[in-house]
């Protein structure tokens, strides 16, 4: 069983942002208007303080989740793409490199757990919120570039 003990500070805040950097993602691949934004922010927070799963590690880390929000702390705290690359190029790579340290510590099963939440994460921000069409006529529920940021979130997060 991992628990939060099991890594350093630095790297906790990097798994306990994760959730919130996989929805991230979502509304970066395909910046609408702040109704928008907000509804995926809010579907992201949703899905990052109830893990799919009850391994303690997925658990801990909600819980973390859920008193930063609770004390009005920025669960996305200490990270920030840079501006020499492509923002959403800098969120895969964050994920992919954060699911690899779980993997690294955590049990298969837990990592496979911790994926499969973050890709849950992402999924929620992009069915958050209808794009396109016309006062609601002909809109989306997931944009194609959405569907794209998923795909590739998916293969980022791949144990």
């Amino acid at each position: 069983m991992t628990t939060k003990g099991d890594f350093t500070d630095e790297e906790w805040a990097r798994v306990t942002r994760a959730p919130m950097v996989a929805g991230l993602a979502i509304s970066l691949a395909d910046p609408g208007g702040p109704i928008e934004a907000a509804k995926e922010t809010m579907a992201t927070m949703k899905s990052a303080t109830n893990p799919p799963s009850r391994e303690q590690l997925l658990t801990e880390v909600a819980l973390d989740v859920q008193a930063m929000t609770q004390q009005r702390h920025n669960p996305l705290k200490g990270y920030k793409p840079t501006k020499d690359r492509e923002p959403g190029e800098q969120i895969l790579d964050e994920l992919h490199s954060v699911q690899a340290l779980v993997a690294e510590k955590a049990t298969p099963d837990e990592a496979a757990a911790f994926g499969q939440w973050l890709m849950a994460s992402a999924q929620a921000a992009a069915e958050a919120a209808k794009d396109g069409g016309f006062m609601g006529f002909h809109a989306q529920r997931i944009s194609d570039r959405e569907q794209a940021m998923l795909d590739r979130v998916r293969t980022a997060v791949a144990g």
